[in-house]
């Protein structure tokens, strides 16, 4: 169709020109698309995502002996992985990005909304349609013996006394539809305005929540600490294996008291033949001493951590620690201490590593793989099969050289770097490994000295925790989820009664409904209401 010859752009040479956004208008356009709804939910679906590789890899803040062995099977992978923040993912730049960014769009969208929310709670219902009979819910009562306002006065009594709001609305006879031709009192009411209320109250305590989270990583700490049976452990700094700080910790805020490990007891499974040696309970018997009070024995298990001094102690682990002692040749002792070794499977074939840089005529290192219950497979190769301690057997591999220690370059305790060392027993070495059971003694390589396999002891991984925060993300937490369950049950609905008088002197009770949403119950409320007017006149059903 060809447009008119007046029109302006009707012209061969017209061309239709895009205003120019300008630096204003284009950071007025990211704004309106920053703090739109659907924008919020995308960057919360995009928070859901990013936290999903914290739970594929290990996290430094939580199990830093995790990242290192990561490091050990994964030499190719973990440096690259490591250059994309993956094992700090929850601090990372790329996690914080997205934090930061749902934090603005939600303020963004919340605040206006309430804004508007405030100014519907204080107007007035809207004037009733002219033609209530188009509504999704309508219903008509006719009574003789009444006057339009005791009907109407009737149906406003109901209506508040269902928590609506309500108004009076009258139109005159001669205009246009029903109501107004005929002439009609009539009452506007709306509830429901909880449901809004609800979905505000939902969205302020997420923001809460983050706000929360914020505060508590930044003014907070975690840090790990593994210690064996009869050892104790101090709330310090230079105490804990790994320490991972908020950004605005500060370490005399550390408090003092300490956590003596005096017995741990692991319950295995041995009724289920398919879950033989499956762990059933832990338990670690701890004596906690805060400073200038007196000791307390108390436990902690799996799901049942302690609080003490405003910081929650988690049972993280645990495994075995072999004491082990080192004599020189001519029977001094140079090393004597329990061991942690690292498990390596369900049943404890454990992986463990000691150093002697001093005492021996050369530094000489040991890797030690123990076994709380040995048995030989049919390579001749050593494992558990069990993981209490039945039949326990600590093999050791040794080697000699650098332990590198001397470089200023930091070690870690459960790692040996064998690149300048020579081995001296175990597997394609000149020596077979040496085995023992406990109170055995055998002799180093070499004329080195002797080591002997005296016992061994339980140890204990904890995780030391401390958000300052932790009760409002609780609050925040309840607020939102009652505030979502109000947005999800409260109906959003507005009723109106129109009152008119007939010729034979009757009158006409118009009701009528409409709902926000799906509301399958609207028309069962515009009959209940009907009920309810009928009812209030003091008239029979």
């Amino acid at each position: 169709m060809s447009r008119p010859s007046d029109h302006y752009d009707s012209a061969a040479d017209a061309k239709i020109v895009n205003p120019q956004l300008g630096v204003v208008g284009w950071l007025r356009w990211f704004w309106r698309q920053l703090t739109s709804m659907r924008t919020a939910l995308l960057l919360l679906l995009l928070l859901a995502i990013a936290a999903v590789p914290g739970s594929l890899v290990p996290q430094r803040s939580s199990d830093p002996n995790g990242v290192s062995q990561y490091f050990v099977d994964h030499k190719d992978v973990a440096p690259i992985l490591d250059q994309f923040q993956l094992f700090d993912v929850y601090s990372s730049a790329w996690f914080s990005a997205i934090y930061l960014l749902l934090f603005i769009s939600l303020i963004g969208c919340v605040l206006p909304r309430t804004k508007h929310h405030f100014e519907a709670l204080r107007a007035q219902p809207p004037a009733t349609p002219a033609n209530l009979g188009r509504l999704p819910a309508h219903a008509e009562l006719t009574v003789s013996g009444k006057s339009a306002e005791e009907v109407l006065e009737a149906s406003k009594a109901v209506l508040k006394a269902d928590r609506y709001r309500v108004a009076r609305f009258d139109r005159p006879a001669g205009g246009k539809g029903k109501l107004a031709s005929t002439g009609a009192i009539t009452v506007s009411a709306e509830r429901g305005y909880m449901r809004e209320t609800g979905n505000l109250v939902f969205h302020f305590a997420l923001v809460g929540v983050l706000i929360a989270v914020g505060f508590g990583g930044g003014f907070g700490f975690a840090g790990q600490r593994a210690f064996y049976e009869g050892q104790a452990f101090t709330n310090s700094l230079i105490a804990f294996d790994s320490f991972n700080p908020g950004r605005f910790f500060n370490s005399s805020s550390l408090p003092p008291y300490t956590i003596t490990l005096d017995k741990f007891t692991t319950v295995y499974e041995e009724q289920n033949a398919n879950a033989i040696g499956q762990p059933v309970d832990y338990t670690a018997e701890v004596t906690t001493q805060i400073k200038g009070q007196e000791p307390q024995k108390q436990v902690i298990k799996v799901n049942e951590p302690l609080r003490i001094e405003g910081t929650d102690v988690y049972l993280l682990g645990n495994g075995y620690a072999p004491t082990v002692t080192v004599r020189d040749p001519e029977g001094n002792v140079i090393f004597t201490d329990s061991v942690n070794f690292l498990p390596q499977d369900n049943n404890l074939t454990s992986l463990g590593v000691i150093k002697l840089p001093d005492g021996l005529k050369e530094q000489v290192g040991l890797i030690g793989f123990f076994y709380p219950t040995v048995s030989e497979g049919q390579s001749g190769a050593f494992f558990s099969m069990y993981p209490d301690l039945v039949d326990p057997r600590l093999t050791l591999d040794v080697y000699s050289g650098d332990l590198g220690l001397d470089d200023g370059i930091p070690r870690s305790v459960y790692a040996l770097d064998t690149e300048d060392m020579t081995k001296l027993a175990g597997r394609k070495a000149p020596q077979k490994s040496l085995e023992m059971k406990i109170g055995e003694t055998v002799e180093l390589p070499q004329g080195l000295g002797t080591v002997t396999f005296d016992g061994v002891k339980k140890f204990v991984s904890l995780d030391i925790h401390r958000d300052p925060t932790q009760g409002w993300v609780l609050v925040f937490s309840m607020a939102a989820l009652a505030g979502l369950l109000v947005s999800l049950f409260v109906p959003r609905r507005r009723m109106w009664v129109s009152v008119t008088e007939n010729s034979d002197g009757s009158v006409t009770a118009e009701c009528a409904g409409l709902a926000r949403g799906d509301d399958p119950s609207l028309e069962s409320a515009v009959n209940a209401l009907k009920e309810k007017i009928h009812r209030a006149l003091g008239l029979n059903s």
